[in-house]
């Protein structure tokens, strides 16, 4: 099993609104069961390549916050317009500030 699901979702966006719909965005999905973080960044090389990524306890968190009404509303048309490349990642190795490395087995092995 999974312990852990990494959502990294690119996008392309000069809309000058894009910041605030992600915002809204990822505060729609941070209001979900299993949500543990999520950050919304900018490329410091390219003004309009974005990135948001969150971090859910599992796999079945993230799938049921993607079908909860308040997060289609808010978050899946933001969703529908980002980049067409994986978005889903399984953690593997967690190293801490301190040096401490957790591992985690694959649900792909």
């Amino acid at each position: 099993m999974i312990s852990g699901l990494i959502s990294v979702t690119h996008f392309r966006s000069s809309d000058s609104t894009f910041a605030e719909r992600a915002q809204d965005a990822l505060a729609a999905l941070a209001a979900r069961p299993g949500y543990l973080r999520g950050t919304l960044g900018r490329s410091t090389d390219d003004a309009a390549a974005w990135l948001l990524v969150t971090e859910w306890q599992n796999v079945g968190s993230y799938r049921r916050a993607l079908g909860d009404y308040d997060v289609k509303l808010r978050a899946t048309p933001l969703l529908g317009e980002a980049l067409d490349v994986p978005s889903g990642f399984e953690p593997l190795t967690d190293i801490s500030a301190d040096g401490e490395r957790t591992e985690h087995a694959s649900d792909l092995a």
